[in-house]
């Protein structure tokens, strides 16, 4: 996999922070609790800071017996440990209130993200790997949880703890300090360059794994394919190479991040030896110095765990970077402004010299009729014909790109998305069910059904008599796309779904072309009552169910090649004659 042009240093910083402000910006709903977090990471860090000046006073009188009195006893008694109780109460509040908004902020990025993918339009999907939508929202985001979490109580905390420890070594000796803190710039220099190096590795790790759920998921939902053309040993090695890829990605970030810290520990124990020769040139009182070594212990913590940050923003940038290039994707089909609700009864729809294409290939070209309310229009033609494509530009699953379809004289687009769709079911050949109650299945478009309505529908679609034989009647549970179901039965609840919501428009991709002759029947028996009284769009490659359709319409590469009824079409001899005699003859 070749790896993208790297970023100028300071490009990349910036660009970096730029994501975090980005995810830090879902914070300010709840900047009560943040400031709040803040305020007792003050506390924290000035307590932390308090101990050091009273431990120093306290040293001095401990080793002079002249100066040991009572002052002394309770310094150390009450005062040291009421700074190490405040200083824990500190520690603990902050940490409470800034990881519950740490939290929170990814709630809300997950329910974001999500809430994008329900907006986008199909070809979006059509377009992008299940996989990798998947990894962004579950993976990246768990990414981002962790550094989010721990970086943003770190950011509290931390540079006030170092700001106060500063002050006091700058306290305790002015000159020693200066030497102490030169040392801390020149840490900052590894953790800058294997930052970069994390951020790097880690985006790609990501899209790694990505493609490792997206492999997983073809490998359980085409297990039988997978099997029966025995390839599961090029299958398993495919899993393989991708496991691999993540795993040197991720090696290469722990070899960044782990040579961080000896790399600061060896510049550090350079400053140790620096300060102690000073120390003994100088003469510092003991006190003096043993405070001052400990304080600048103390110091190393906040530095290490501010560069930690560092790295943890460099990670949960690269993950952040991928849930923001799906939550800025552009909407495609959307409601325009002042769109109005599609109420009332259909009484017409055209398609106007409709014409779509995905990319640059044109799907549809100059495609026109019209539909009378309750009228059966059946779309029949060879494969890539178009004839999926025409059916789904109605519910604007996507926008046509040349003419116009309209309902009752206006434009689909000027209706609103939720209205428009209400008004039109579906039933494919590729039944989706949910892993839930067949009841739940068959209430997905009524949630306010109650079991009676729910009864009816599956009477309707002869699917009651099947599931009262079911041990758990209508709750049973189906399975991951009714995997515990045959497929006639999965059809006749879809048929059930859609007949429950009583839409005046149906439309039938298919619907009964996977199925064997018994299952075909009771189905098609189902779709004669539910296509009764209904306006109804049929696609079907077999033309015994659609001859008697009020009008078909011919399909050839896009075009309409012929309107009619069957026994017109018949005696055109054209395409749907051709189509019939290769079926029929």
């Amino acid at each position: 996999m070749s790896e993208s042009p790297r970023p100028a240093p300071a490009e990349s910083i910036r660009q970096e922070w730029q994501t975090y402000r980005r995810l830090l910006r879902y914070a300010m709903p709840y900047r009560g609790r943040l400031l709040l977090g803040i305020l007792f990471g003050i506390v924290f860090a000035g307590s932390t800071a308090g101990i050091f000046p009273a431990m120093e006073r306290t040293l001095g009188e401990m080793f002079d017996q002249e100066r040991m009195g009572l002052g002394t006893i309770v310094a150390i008694a009450v005062i040291l440990p009421v700074l190490g109780l405040i200083r824990g109460i500190g520690q603990f509040l902050s940490m409470y209130y800034i990881k519950w908004v740490g939290y929170r902020v990814v709630h809300d990025l997950r329910v974001d993200l999500f809430d994008r993918l329900q907006e986008l339009s199909v070809y979006y999907f059509t377009q992008t790997k299940a996989g990798e939508l998947i990894s962004r929202t579950a993976n990246d985001t768990m990414m981002v949880e962790r550094a989010v979490s721990r970086s943003l109580g770190d950011l509290v905390r931390q540079p006030f703890t170092l700001l106060f420890l500063v002050g006091v070594v700058i306290w305790l000796d002015p000159m020693l300090a200066f030497i102490s803190l030169v040392v801390f710039p020149v840490c900052l220099l590894p953790i800058i360059k294997f930052g970069r190096r994390v951020r790097r590795n880690s985006r790609h790790a990501q899209s790694n794994l990505a493609d490792i759920v997206s492999i997983l998921q073809e490998g359980i939902a085409g297990v039988r394919v997978i099997k029966a053309f025995g390839m599961e040993p090029y299958e398993r090695q495919r899993f393989a190479d991708r496991c691999q890829e993540v795993f040197a990605r991720l090696l290469k970030v722990a070899r960044a991040r782990s040579a961080i810290e000896p790399i600061i520990i060896e510049i550090s124990i350079i400053g140790v030896v620096l300060i102690l020769v000073y120390a003994h040139l100088r003469g510092i009182p003991m006190q003096t110095f043993v405070t001052f070594a400990l304080a600048l212990v103390a110091l190393y913590d906040p530095v290490k765990k501010l560069s930690q940050v560092h790295l943890m923003i460099q990670q949960s940038s690269a993950a952040a970077d991928r849930i923001f290039e799906v939550l800025d994707e552009h909407v495609a089909v959307h409601d325009l402004p002042g769109a109005v609700a599609l109420e009332g009864p259909i009484e017409q729809i055209e398609f106007r010299q409709v014409g779509f294409r995905y990319e640059r290939e044109p799907v549809l070209q100059d495609v026109s009729f019209h539909v009378r309310p309750g009228e059966c229009i059946a779309f029949v033609g060879s494969s890539g014909s178009g004839k999926t494509t025409l059916v789904s530009l109605l519910p604007r699953f996507f926008d046509v790109t040349e003419g116009d379809i309209l309902i009752n004289g206006r434009s689909t687009r000027d209706y609103t998305l939720t209205s428009l769709r209400k008004q039109i079911g579906l039933v494919t050949q590729d039944t989706f069910l949910f892993n839930d109650t067949i009841a739940n299945n068959i209430a997905y478009g009524r949630r306010d059904a109650d079991p009676a309505d729910i009864e009816r529908a599956a009477a309707r679609a002869h699917a009651h008599e099947f599931i009262q034989a079911l041990p758990e009647g209508y709750e049973t549970v189906v399975g991951d796309r009714g995997v515990r179901l045959s497929g006639g039965q999965c059809q006749r609840i879809a048929i059930a779904r859609a007949i429950l919501r009583n839409p005046p428009i149906m439309i039938l991709d298919e619907a009964t072309s996977a199925l064997d002759t018994e299952s075909e029947r009771l189905v098609q028996a189902a779709l004669d009552d539910l296509m009764a009284h209904r306006t109804v769009f049929a696609i079907a490659h077999r033309l015994s169910t659609i001859q008697h359709a009020d009008r078909i319409v011919v399909l050839d590469e896009g075009r309409v090649a012929e309107i009619g009824t069957h026994e017109e079409l018949l005696h055109h001899s054209g395409l749907y004659r051709h189509l019939y005699d290769m079926q029929f003859h």
